[in-house]
């Protein structure tokens, strides 16, 4: 059968991009990539900061990358330009704004009048922040995250060191060397642990609210206002210590009120 030539075939005909469609296309590629170029940026400062002295700049620098960097995979997410190389690209930001920042920072304000220990101390945090992101990218986490995320310990690193710098006079003491070593290792330990934490990436900010979340919300800001470096670090700290304590509970119910087991 002859195909008749004067017969509509629009339906076949599929659309050429124009280039205004590939620019715009590129754009939203760009988008996300620049905020997390930005994430790095705040890291690499925050380094900067710490090294000639300026720890409140650096915590919160560190704190402007924590921003970003949740930004970005939203804003992938919503304009449908996630890939591998934003992905790869994400966490090597983090790596820098989370991992090496932090342990910079705090070597440069206190650890580092521990000598050798401290730079081992700092090294471990950083190591472990390298190994949890590693293990996110190669098993991913869905409603939970394995192990506390480096962002949320970063925010302790950098709240910590925030609080104590504009509260003490000239460097650090021996004391808060110290304390700020257990902080470190701690974290550092927590970000490679089996504990679960909750994921903030679960909650669906595009959809329908309730007007008294919208109350809290402005209720949380307006108490992290009164006094952030203190408020950011209770808070912080109460989601760390969340998936220890979430775990022991776990274990309290299973073995009928004891922890550890049965006894003897």
């Amino acid at each position: 059968m002859v195909e008749d030539p004067l017969q509509d075939t629009s339906d076949d005909i599929q659309p050429i991009d124009s280039a205004g469609d590939r620019l715009r296309r590129r754009g939203v590629y760009l988008l996300p990539n620049l905020i997390t170029t930005g994430a790095m940026f705040a890291g690499f400062y925050a380094i900067v900061a710490g090294m000639t002295g300026n720890f409140v700049a650096a915590a919160l620098a560190i704190f402007g990358a924590l921003i970003l960097d949740t930004l970005d995979g939203r804003v992938a997410r919503w304009t449908r330009s996630e890939s591998e190389f934003g992905a790869e690209y994400d966490s090597l930001s983090d790596m820098v704004a989370f991992g090496v920042a932090p342990a910079l920072v705090a070597f440069s304000w206190a650890l580092s009048s521990l000598g050798q220990f401290g730079w081992v101390v700092a090294f471990i945090y950083m190591a472990c922040a390298g190994l949890r992101l590693a293990r996110f990218n190669t098993k991913g986490d869905n409603a939970t995250f394995t192990g506390l995320a480096s962002p949320s310990a970063a925010a302790i690193m950098a709240s910590t060191v925030w609080i104590w710098s504009i509260n003490t006079d000239g460097g650090a003491s021996l004391f808060a060397s110290i304390v700020l070593a257990v902080v470190t290792t701690v974290v550092g330990l927590l970000m490679v642990s089996q504990f679960t934490y909750f994921s903030p990436k679960t909650l669906d900010l595009k959809g329908r609210v309730p007007f008294l979340a919208l109350v809290a919300v402005v209720l949380v800001f307006a108490v992290v206002l009164a006094d952030p470096p203190l408020v950011l670090l209770v808070c912080f700290t109460v989601y760390a210590v969340s998936g220890p304590a979430t775990y022991v509970w776990h274990r309290f119910r299973q073995g009928n009120g004891r922890i550890f087991g049965r006894s003897n």
